[in-house]
């Protein structure tokens, strides 16, 4: 449960404009995570902060879910070929 986890560590992982349900998922060797919000950009600021101006981009978010791979690799997060990436739109 995020919800709990956060607020083990004193991080408040609420939003207050609408309630926020964190889930969690395990990035392994065989697979990498990837969230977007392909509808208005929404973004957990509560935990995050201010999310930056390219996160809010309808390229950004439309390349998230269409190239995946390749949008992570422009921001350094090179993949091995053989591992997965499953998109999550939040």
């Amino acid at each position: 449960d995020g919800n709990s986890a956060c607020l083990e560590l004193g991080i408040k992982a609420s939003n207050s404009s609408t309630p926020t349900k964190l889930i969690v998922f395990e990035a392994n060797p065989q697979r990498h995570h990837l969230i977007v919000c392909t509808l208005c950009s929404c973004y957990p600021m509560a935990l995050l902060g201010l999310s930056p101006d390219w996160y809010k981009s309808r390229e950004y978010r439309s390349r998230a879910v269409r190239e995946p791979r390749e949008l992570l690799a422009e921001f350094g997060t090179v993949l091995s070929g053989d591992q997965a990436i499953t998109v999550h739109d939040s």
